[in-house]
């Protein structure tokens, strides 16, 4: 299950985390909205391994200035908060999978 990230619960999460993933998103993005049910799918997929959280970037904008977040959807990959690797845009799952089992190598 994705959790809810926002700027009061980054730290303890990236904090916690091997393996981080963002979903930087916004209600009215339409890409946003079609990527969220890949993101749910990622999250059950991954569970135990990684944690999957959702972004709103209407809702915090210190974390959107932190990653220069400046198209969405993005989604993030850190560890231990230092990025790792990122996709910008809408993709499919197995790219994104793809991109998660190499970081858990």
């Amino acid at each position: 299950m994705e959790v809810e990230i926002n700027e009061s619960n980054y730290g303890d999460y990236a904090a916690k985390s091997d393996l981080l993933i963002l979903d930087f998103w916004a209600t009215w993005c339409g890409p946003c909205r079609a990527l969220s049910p890949v993101i749910a799918e990622l999250a059950k997929d991954y569970e135990g391994k990684a944690i999957v959280g959702k972004v709103n970037t209407d809702e915090n904008p210190d974390l959107c200035d932190k990653f220069g977040i400046r198209n969405i959807p993005t989604v993030l990959f850190l560890r231990k908060g230092e990025l790792l690797d990122k996709n910008i845009g809408a993709t499919t799952k197995s790219v994104l999978a793809a991109k998660i089992d190499a970081l858990l190598k």
